[in-house]
């Protein structure tokens, strides 16, 4: 059977037209057909010439079904192009960073060869990604239904002025303040606009949503983790007329006016990412944000199994003397703190028995 793999690159870039370029020599010389878009072959082909490699074109000579893997050149928001192409269909996606970060690549651009050779050689799994289902209503009526892999952002659309919003989590009112936006976001997404805007790193694995606000006039805006089960709600208010606008992974927008309402739940439809490598996802954290790790040791390797140390048990402290029981001996009269009727209380202790002068 006849192996295929998508190239998607960002020919508006010479360094990714090579790149391109590169990837489909490579997958040809190994009997791996490289499939491109119409326009993106004609502007690869226009700028480096015509290579000689036999290629496919995506609905012209196959489909997304005829595809096993697509392999992304470029940064992370050529990755997201690439996830809404393939979202409806059983395919993986694989980036190699171009961009900047590039926390959705799996391998940089110095790796090129060593990834079409795990792809080669079948040396990848797929892991598959929460995706958010968003839902825009005003009045009661849905107005726009789309989805989101990264986060779904709710920002100001009015530049001199905060939006006033108040938030939900399943079905219950949970406060209210002016601000800047919200984004709420997947585990793949918090390394991305949720990051920025002061939200927790959370680890793929976990299954979990977040809210985080954006610059809240608020003493309680803190970012939320919730269960995956769980329906986040935000509504625009219209008490300042300030009107918002949401942006579905940088990519997909509309417009919200006051009294719009946004609900975002987990998405049944998951975006598949493929991966070459086995590190984790600590070491992808520290390789991406060149974080400091210089004096680690690491855990120590035992030979045998450690046996639970036993602590001492601290004691709670007896009282000096026994509470048990009812008191010994005469009982010491309770003194009248009232105030003598026919003295007025002037600041003074002297109504307590003192004379006063």
């Amino acid at each position: 059977m006849t192996r295929r793999v998508l190239i998607l690159a960002h020919t508006g870039r010479e360094e990714s037209m090579l790149a391109a370029l590169e990837a489909c020599v490579e997958l040809h010389a190994n009997n791996i057909v490289p499939v491109m878009y119409a326009e993106e072959l004609a502007d690869m082909t226009g700028y480096l010439g015509v290579s000689g490699v036999r290629m496919e074109i995506l609905d012209r000579d196959v489909t997304l079904a005829d595809i096993e893997l697509v392999m992304v050149l470029g940064g992370d928001g050529t990755i997201l192009r690439a996830a809404e192409i393939v979202r409806d269909y059983d395919v993986p996606l694989l980036g190699v960073n171009l961009g900047h970060v590039g926390f959705l690549a799996e391998s940089e651009r110095e790796e090129l060869i060593q990834t079409v050779s795990a792809v080669v050689q079948r040396r990848y799994s797929v892991e598959e990604r929460m995706c958010l289902d968003v839902l825009v209503k005003v009045a009661g009526k849905v107005v726009a239904h789309t989805w989101a892999l990264n986060e779904v952002a709710l920002e100001k659309g009015n530049r001199e002025r905060m939006i006033e919003v108040v938030t939900e989590v399943d079905g219950r009112p949970l406060t209210s303040f002016g601000c800047d936006g919200v984004v709420m976001a997947t585990p793949t997404g918090s390394t991305a606009y949720a990051f920025s805007a002061g939200g927790p790193v959370v680890w793929p694995g976990v299954e979990a949503l977040l809210m985080v606000p954006i610059s809240a006039h608020a003493l309680f805006a803190k970012p939320l983790v919730v269960s995956p089960s769980s329906t986040l709600a935000v509504e625009v208010l219209s008490r300042n007329g300030a009107y918002g606008v949401i942006w579905c992974d940088g990519r997909r927008t509309v417009d919200l006016l006051p009294g719009a309402r946004i609900e975002v739940t987990r998405s049944t439809k998951p975006v598949k990412l493929a991966r070459t490598q086995q590190s984790t996802f600590s070491e992808r954290l520290v390789r991406k944000f060149e974080l400091p790790v210089q004096g680690w040791r690491g855990p120590a390797v035992e030979v045998s199994q450690t046996p639970t140390t036993q602590l001492p048990i601290i004691k709670t402290p007896k009282p000096k003397t026994s509470l048990e029981g009812p008191p010994t001996g005469p009982v010491p009269p309770v003194p009248d703190l009232r105030i003598p009727p026919e003295s007025s209380y002037s600041g003074t202790t002297a109504f307590y028995g003192e004379e006063r002068p």
